[in-house]
This record gives C-alpha cells, structure tokens and sequence, in this order.
C-alpha cells in the first residue's frame, strides 16, 4: 500500500506515526484506519480528469 520498504513501514511504527500489534509468530499488524489516514498525510489527494 505504501510503495516502501516494509523496514520503513517497522521504522514508522517504532516512531510513533503507526501502532502495530505483534502476532504469536512475531508478525507486525496495523490498523486499518491509522494506515488509511498514514496514507492520507502522505500521498496527496488525487484530482480527477475534469479539475
């Protein structure tokens, strides 16, 4: 979703930008809201072919 280097999406985490829940195995998950609104300060709103 992000276009990056899953170390930087654990580099985001670790600053505070996404909360990530560990699972059993050490996998990291995120919140789909707190991606959504990432995704929102990162990438510019898109306008459309008659702006």
């Amino acid at each position: 979703m992000f276009r990056v280097d899953p170390k930087t999406v654990t580099r985001w985490a670790k600053a505070g930008k996404l909360s990530a829940i560990r699972t059993l195995g050490g996998h990291r998950r995120y919140r789909e809201s707190e991606v959504k609104e990432l995704l929102g300060d990162v990438i510019p709103t898109q306008r459309s072919a008659r702006d």
